[in-house]
């Protein structure tokens, strides 16, 4: 899978301010192509850094060569589970965070998910508000 390429301009420098830090790098694990595309999108205008991986095969190919700060992952993968993709990029990389972004909203599926390695859940429909404002929680 290709890499999208984040946005130049970021919405401080739209503004008038410049973000000397770099964008986030968000590895995002989806399987359905509307969502992938779209998320992906709105992320990548938000000026994140968005590399797409539809299965976990691809994912764990993508996290051996390049460096990410944050997976944003589906849980259930044509391929496997998100929690076991989480568990192994944070064996890999212990400082990556990761996002579940999930149609399971089951309290043991939640507290499953964390024990994995998830740093937050949220359920789909995602509200992209939400995602931003945990993004802009790891910029900080």
């Amino acid at each position: 899978m290709p890499e999208i390429a984040s946005n130049p301009r970021t919405e401080n420098e739209v503004a008038g301010t410049t973000n000397q830090r770099p964008p986030l790098r968000i590895l995002f694990v989806e399987d359905h192509t509307d969502s992938r595309s779209v998320i992906a999108s709105l992320l990548t205008r938000c000026g994140y850094s968005v590399s797409v991986a539809e299965t976990i095969g691809i994912a764990l190919e993508m996290l051996n060569t390049q460096q990410f700060d944050v997976i944003l992952s589906d849980i259930g993968l044509p391929d496997g589970s998100g929690n076991g993709l989480v568990m192994l990029a944070k064996q890999h990389q212990n400082s990556i965070v990761a996002i579940a972004l999930s149609g399971f909203s089951a309290e043991q599926d939640i507290k499953f998910s964390r024990e994995m390695g998830f740093d937050v859940y949220l359920t789909k429909p995602v509200d992209f508000h939400e995602l931003r404002k945990a993004l802009e929680k790891l910029a900080a």
